[in-house]
Formats: structure tokens, sequence, C-alpha cells
């Protein structure tokens, strides 16, 4: 397989603009070139091209004004745009005051356009992600592909991918983050992404990982909040809503958006399904696949984990306020003590159970009077893709 068939649709009904934001290397150049070949593409990566503009940002609304007006038959095509904040009040101008003019925004990072106080367009630009590979682009699961190689195309298409991944690692993140963050060294944040790896899925303590790291507590809420901001991962906040049980209410979860970028910061092959670790992975690629599958789709559903304040039960993801729960299990086959946390969490919220498994067939358990679907993970992805699900 040489070329991937994106699953987005974008669509941008004139006199619409929109921001395409997503991490580095998920594709969205090469899908702007394919989707858009006649429109004019400015690449702000470009040095030459980056310098003509940062410093003088007003010869962007000169050029285009001066230009053919066949050229606002196409989206103009901004790449990288968090580079230069002030590009966005010349586009806000344009928007505007020139008739038919569209633009199509991408970026990678939104911090330094936070931060700033930049002109975000005030809601005159959709918002859109550009992710990772996901299932209906995959169309298959090769496990060793998915885990070891990781979701970003280049990587999992490569039979070089840990060069890659080292490279994504050393060349864009350190360098990004260090520039983002405006570190006076990077030695912290290099200590930080060895433990990174193994804080991934699980309950962040700041101040663990800030004693494992060198650094204080804060630095490091701020470390995973560029990540973030970087579209680099996910914060996976608790579920709430209290019945009768003491919620954890404010500690998050953290998860990369690659599990190959996951693997190979906690240097971790995988071979097959056996072991915690293994499960972990699981665990990580139903997350992305979740994930996706709301922001792909302009879903405004929420995702959440759940946990009992003793930790003794937890739920891996909870949707619809409550209304769904979901268990990852790689053992098989899967029995009622699997269970306990999810029974647990059916009785006090009413929610539909569901479990994504590794059995080759779909199966129903009735435990303590409530119905437990197993899912095949392929059929799972299946139905959640085609919308049956949710």
């Amino acid at each position: 397989m040489n070329k991937i068939n994106r699953y987005l649709t974008l669509e941008v009904p004139s006199p619409h603009s929109t921001f395409l934001w997503g991490a580095r290397k998920t594709g969205k150049s090469t899908y702007l070139k394919e989707q858009f070949p006649k429109a004019l593409y400015i690449d702000l990566l470009k040095t030459d091209v980056f310098q003509r503009y940062v410093n003088h940002p007003y010869l962007l609304r000169e050029e285009i004004i001066a230009a053919p007006r066949e050229t606002f038959t196409n989206p103009i095509i901004l790449d990288e745009v968090q580079k230069i904040p002030p590009l966005l009040d010349e586009v806000h101008w344009m928007m505007e005051n020139l008739e038919g003019v569209q633009f199509i925004l991408c970026g990678s990072s939104v911090r330094k356009l936070k931060q700033s106080g930049s002109n975000l367009l005030g809601g005159r630009a959709w918002r859109t992600h550009f992710l990772p590979l996901c299932f209906p682009e995959l169309k298959m699961l090769d496990w060793q592909k998915i885990m070891n190689r990781g979701l970003l195309p280049s990587h999992y298409l490569s039979l070089h991918s840990r060069k890659f991944l080292s490279s994504y690692v050393y060349d864009y993140l350190l360098p990004e983050v260090h520039m983002e963050a405006n570190l006076r060294s990077s030695q912290g944040f290099t200590r930080f992404l060895d433990v990174l790896g193994f804080s991934q899925g699980e309950l962040l303590n700041y101040s663990n990982i800030a004693r494992d790291c060198a650094v204080d507590a804060k630095t490091v809420k701020t470390y995973f909040e560029i990540l973030v901001d970087m579209y680099l991962g996910y914060f996976l906040h608790p579920f709430s809503k209290k019945v009768s049980r003491q919620i954890i209410k404010e500690t998050p979860k953290f998860y990369l958006m690659d599990t190959g970028l996951s693997h190979y910061l906690k240097r971790y092959n995988f071979v097959d399904f056996k072991g915690s670790e293994a499960g972990k992975a699981f665990e990580h690629y139903i997350f992305l696949e979740l994930i996706a599958h709301k922001m792909l789709n302009d879903l405004d559903h929420s995702l959440n984990f759940w946990r009992t304040k003793d930790g003794v039960h937890e739920v891996d993801f909870v949707l619809q306020e409550g209304q769904v729960a979901i268990e990852c299990k790689i053992s098989s086959p899967i029995e009622r003590r699997d269970l306990k946390g999810l029974v647990l969490f059916g009785h006090e919220y009413g929610a539909k159970l569901h479990v994504v498994s590794l059995e080759p067939r779909k199966r129903i358990m009735r435990v303590e009077e409530q119905e437990i679907i197993i899912w095949p993970v392929e059929e799972f992805l299946t139905n959640l893709w085609a919308g049956k699900f949710l």
C-alpha cells in the first residue's frame, strides 16, 4: 500500500475559511496539495518565504489584492501559519474586505497564537483537525505496523520507521518544544521524554514526574500543555457525575497521539498481545480511534474515564455523559471477574456496557442483570466508524 486515501473530506463552502490543525507529519500538506492543486500555496516552513513575511506581513495582503481574480476560485493556503501570528490580522482584513476570498490556515501548534493574544479571527474561520491514520484509512489491523511503526503516514509505510521516529523526537520535538516554551536548557525536557512513554495512559502525578526529571511540578505541567497545544497528545479527564461514590475529579490521564511514538519513547518493541504493556498498547490504540472518530466527524459527545477514589474500580472510557462505558481487554476468553468496574459503573449510571476485545466473535454476557456486549476489535471499529455504535 503506497497511498492511503484519507478519511477527512475538507469542504469549505464560500464565503467561509477554516483553520486546519494537526501535528507535524500527519500529512496535512500532502492532503491539501492533492485536494487543491491549483490553490495559491504559501509555505512558511521555507526560510525565504518566512523571512519575507515575518518582516513585512502586509506584503501578503498587497500580493493577494493584486492577484488575478481566478486566484479566488480556490482557497488560499497558508501552511504553518502559527509561525507568523501578525499574518492573521492581514487575513482578517482580507476576509472582511475582499469579496470571494477564502483561506485554509494550516498549523501544527496553537500555543504561540494563544499566548500572544493573536487574532484567531473571532469565529470567522471554522476549526478542522487532521490526525494520524485511523481504521477506515487502514482498512485492516496490522498490529506490528500500528504499534511499532505508529500511525503517522510516512512512518507507517516505511521499513525504516525507527529512524523516522528518532528524527521526529530529536530533530522536531525537542527543538520545537524548546522554542515554544522559551526554555533556557532542554535537559529537563529531554529527561521528561524518557519518563513520558511510561506516564501515558496513567493518572498524571506531576510531582513524581518532576522529581524524575529534576524540574518543578509547574514545569512538568507546562510540558504536557505544550504537547497538547502541538497536537501531540490529549488529556483524558475523569467522569465527574457523582451518584453514590467519591470519584477522582481533577487528575487527568494523558495519551500521545501516536502508538509508535509512545513505544519508541519507552523503548518497547511490540511482538504480540501478551503482558501488561500489550494491554496498555491496545487501550491506547482504542483511545486514538475514539478521539479520531469524534474529531474527524465533528461530534460533540464527551469522552472521559472513570475511577473510584480508592482506585479499586475503573472503566477505560466513558462516553456521552455516562451513557456508554467501554473496557479494553486482551485476555481471552473474557470472564465476569474481569469486568467488576464496568458492572459497578453500569449499576450506578445505567450505562450501555461494552468490551473491545481480541475475541473472534461478538457475544453478549449477562452479569448481575446487566447486558455486556463483547466486541471483536475489528467489528467494534467497523460499527463505530459506520455510525452504528454511538
